[in-house]
């Protein structure tokens, strides 16, 4: 079963006095990272008093679908009090029950929240202070209670009608302490569980004995963490089967807080030096590709060729394709407007628009020429998903077809002419047709979502589905909210929130599930123009791991990058 990725995610330091903590918010911010590299997209809130971590919860479990897959991390001061385990916020604590998030009311609530939903709650707290001391309250805490309440949470507060799953993980026994660290490290417990939660292929229970071996050793035995479960299937944090990353733009890749926010100025990575051929230059560039490492992929069209951008190197550019002239020779590119990294076969793969095909280069610094995957074929955008389906837009017949390649490499395998799964129906704005499709994305159901530009509008393709759904635009050309004007790149999280490229009105849009008939600018509120805060015709986007925000400024020759805040 294939399960949408949800985690909320506290930390909490700034208790004061002798209650300080200093690493949960660290904790909490590096949960988040790494949770994100395995597909979830998270909501993290640091140091919040209790109606801030009511109101996150509430707003959390508001979100949850039937059949997600929940994640809900704390870090800070827990204790426990009359056979209830509580997480402590910041603020004062005079009554528990009262002042302190109880967990069998955020079980009782998450039970309540749908059907089939596998949850499993991380908590760790009862923290000890930089002096190894515990919370220190009127109320019994988790070192004096005679009967530890951690077995009972599941067994009194989740029911089997529903179908869903739990477990639950603390990071101390009944009765003992979790480990802080010095500033600026992990605690014990979130330090191990960083260490092994992303190793492919280990269901939760192998996780967390690998936690616990290595959180037994270096607290010299006085520290283990305790799994309470009812999980009916097999659980991986990293199923090797999941999207590798970089093979596809695919949204179990990247993941994106919904409440995020991005610097309004965006800092120059590629480019910036005008028009040219030079390595330090870009001629209106069109997609680009964000790698694992930050590494940025350009389909520099102007100058026929693929440039490479590596993090931090802002200087020039490496050219790993073409650059030999306009022609449609093999060593040859013409008009390059879009392009991926396939690591299964360490490869580009690349629309070659103007020569009508899409051709693979080895990534090996001795290739000096492509070969031809698909001929014939008027392209403009590639996605490719997991199972080596690679996705191609032809807005010469207005549809995309879907190919097979092999296993261990781009050679096309039975259907080598393709199969329409978008359009296909003639050029018009119908729910079955496309008018110029150009940019793809492909999530982890193969449903596929396409800048259907003329018709000023993005299009949500499910697979197998006969028509398509407008999600964003599909209101005539215009600068209105519930407008797009000729939409070029696109992406797409894991609750389903779009992010545009809308070329025309030279900004960056954001469309919900939820508010479909009209979107948000995140960056480009300015008009066109050549300031950091300001595009001339955004055409190619996407995110990389943290957040940050990718966007190709055609008409300014570069390659912008927005911080998330």
């Amino acid at each position: 079963m294939s399960r949408r990725r949800l985690a909320l995610i506290f930390g909490n330091d700034d208790y004061g006095g002798d209650k300080q903590l200093n690493s949960c918010v660290k904790d909490a911010r590096d949960m988040v990272s790494k949770l994100q590299s395995v597909g979830f997209t998270c909501t993290q809130f640091h140091n919040s008093k209790k109606p801030e971590m009511d109101c996150a919860f509430r707003d959390f479990c508001s979100k949850i679908k039937n059949g997600d897959c929940i994640l809900i991390y704390f870090s800070g001061h827990g204790m426990e009090q009359h056979g209830k385990n509580y997480l402590v916020p910041i603020g004062q604590v005079c009554d528990p029950e009262f002042d302190c998030i109880c967990l069998d009311t955020m079980l009782r609530k998450l039970n309540r929240s749908g059907d089939s939903i596998l949850n499993v709650i991380i908590l760790d707290a009862c923290r000890a202070d930089k002096d190894n001391n515990t919370w220190k309250t009127t109320g019994a805490n988790a070192e004096e209670c005679s009967e530890p309440a951690y077995g009972k949470a599941l067994t009194s507060n989740v029911c089997l009608p529903t179908g869903s799953q739990f477990a639950l993980i603390f990071s101390s026994d009944p009765g003992t302490v979790s480990f802080g660290s010095d500033a600026g490290e992990n605690s014990f417990f979130t330090s191990a569980l960083l260490n092994h939660l992303v190793t492919p292929n280990l269901i939760l229970e192998e996780v967390m004995h690998r936690v616990q071996k290595e959180l037994l050793e270096r607290s010299s035995k006085r520290q283990r963490p305790w799994l309470n479960s009812c999980l009916g299937e097999a659980f991986y944090f990293n199923r090797a089967s999941t999207p590798r990353p970089g093979t596809a733009a695919s949204s179990t890749t990247f993941n994106i807080p919904p409440n995020a926010t991005w610097k309004q100025n965006g800092v120059t990575i590629a480019g910036r030096n005008g028009d040219g051929d030079a390595t330090n230059q870009l001629y209106r560039p069109f997609g680009l590709f964000v790698d694992d490492d930050q590494t940025v992929v350009i389909g520099d069209l102007g100058n026929n060729r693929i440039v490479q951008w590596k993090n931090g190197d802002t200087t020039n550019g490496q050219v790993v394709a073409g650059g030999q002239g306009q022609g449609n020779g093999l060593h040859q590119l013409n008009q390059p407007t879009d392009v991926l990294i396939d690591k299964e076969t360490d490869s580009l793969i690349i629309c070659d628009r103007v020569n009508k095909r899409v051709v693979r280069w080895s990534r090996r610094s001795s290739t000096t020429k492509g070969e031809v995957l698909i001929d014939n074929i008027q392209c403009y955008g590639v996605a490719m998903y997991e199972q080596r389906y690679l996705y191609v837009s032809d807005e010469g017949k207005h549809e995309v077809r879907r190919y097979q390649l092999g296993k261990k490499n781009a050679t096309l395998v039975a259907g080598g002419n393709g199969t329409v799964i978008a359009g296909g129906n003639g050029k018009g704005d119908g729910l079955n047709q496309l008018n110029n499709p150009y940019y793809l994305f492909v999530d982890r159901q193969q449903t596929v979502y396409v800048s259907d530009n003329n018709n000023h509008r993005v299009m949500k393709w499910d697979k197998g589905a006969k028509e398509g759904i407008v999600v964003a635009g599909g209101q005539g050309a215009g600068s209105a909210l519930t407008q797009l004007k000729y939409p070029e790149g696109i992406f797409v999280d894991t609750l389903g929130t779009l992010y545009v490229a809308d070329s025309l009105n030279h900004r960056v849009m954001r469309w919900t599930q939820e508010g479909k008939k009209k979107g948000t600018v995140i960056v480009g509120r300015n008009g066109s123009g050549a300031g950091e805060n300001k595009f001339n015709v955004p055409v190619g986007l996407s995110f990389d791991r943290q957040g940050n925000l990718y966007v190709v400024d055609h008409g300014n020759n570069r390659v912008q990058r927005f911080s998330i805040e």
